[in-house]
């Protein structure tokens, strides 16, 4: 357990299929963080399927509860122990998303703890770097829901690209579910795994549009060949082209973000942070500028509740705490709104 200075935040996520419960402790003197819980489960749907709001948000209310629990357990903490609590206030899908913010605004009011509402996209930015060390990146953030090139200036995370109209993530989840891939444990990581005995290359689509990339063009060509593809390709091949393409607008942007403010340093973060293949693409893009890239594998790139204390404990540092009044959720939340208080 963390000396008496600690600051410790309880955090909580549930923005999409995964509900997830950390604690995170900073000592101020040494001014360093500790990693004491990560927690989560993941609400896996039938393959072909996605997951609905209602129904995810039934899952995560019947989880909530015991990963508080497991947590402290983990981190061998009482509640007397716990500075802040800190959950996910957006963006991300209404239902699941209430979830954490009930039980957030539940403990704060039992055990008499301060609230912080954190930004989801800034939790993984935040967790990233202090995982992985990371000064002053070019953040590329993909996920389900999400997909930006991101980096600081100005006590804010400015978005210098995003997607036009699907993230990456909800790209790669349709696909595998128009082949029937599996969705335990995630879609993602199996057409990853099917990516990997690709042999042959499909020509797809590709958009990028300045600093913005576009990916319904790319499904909705899928959608509409896939079954004629098929005769001549196989599903190995069709998800290592659809990843080539896709990660190969992203290193694109990336690397025009990383001209644009002379950065060495870039940071994937997001649940589709985790590819391998993606990490080596950028790998290779970034090694060639002379820079040194960021990543984490997926007990930090996947949505948890730790990222959420991070990022909570960041603001609570520098004095901030969410009113209850204030303590609702939204769907919309961007990452160049939130005011940075705590980078120089």
């Amino acid at each position: 357990m963390p000396t008496s200075p600690s600051i410790i935040a309880l955090g909580m996520e549930s923005s999409a299929n995964k509900i997830g419960v950390g604690i995170m402790a900073h000592n101020p003197v040494t001014n360093t963080s500790t990693v004491l819980a990560n927690v989560r489960r993941t609400y896996v749907t039938p393959p072909g399927t996605g997951f609905l709001p209602k129904d995810t948000a039934k899952h995560h209310r019947s989880k909530v509860i015991e990963l508080v629990k497991e947590a402290l357990k983990v981190a061998n903490l009482k509640v007397q122990d716990i500075s802040c609590i800190c959950f996910t206030k957006g963006p991300g899908m209404g239902g699941p998303l209430h979830v954490s913010a009930l039980i957030a605004r539940t403990l704060s009011l039992l055990w008499n703890i301060p609230l912080i509402g954190v930004n989801h996209c800034i939790g993984h930015i935040e967790m990233g770097r202090m995982i992985t060390g990371a000064q002053n990146p070019v953040v590329l953030y993909v996920s389900g829901g999400n997909t930006q090139v991101i980096a600081y200036a100005e006590k804010r995370y400015q978005i210098f690209g995003e997607t036009l109209d699907i993230a990456i993530g909800n790209c790669l989840d349709r696909f595998a579910r128009i082949i029937g891939l599996s969705n335990d444990p995630s879609p993602g990581y199996n057409i990853e795994q099917c990516a990997k005995k690709g042999k042959k290359f499909v020509e797809l689509p590709y958009t990028v549009k300045g600093m913005d990339m576009s990916f319904s063009g790319i499904l909705a060509h899928l959608e509409s060949t896939t079954k004629q593809t098929l005769k001549e390709y196989t599903i190995e091949d069709l998800c290592f082209s659809l990843q080539e393409n896709l990660f190969a607008m992203l290193v694109e942007v990336t690397e025009r973000a990383m001209a644009h403010v002379g950065a060495r340093e870039v940071l994937i973060v997001g649940g589709v942070g985790c590819n391998e293949r993606l990490q080596e693409m950028m790998g290779m893009m970034v090694k060639q500028r002379g820079g040194h890239l960021f990543a984490t594998d997926e007990s930090f790139c996947i949505d948890n509740g730790l990222m959420i204390a991070q990022a909570g404990l960041l603001q609570f540092k520098t004095g901030y705490v969410t009113p209850l009044k204030d303590t609702w959720c939204t769907q919309r939340f961007r990452t160049d709104s939130v005011l940075v208080t705590w980078r120089d």
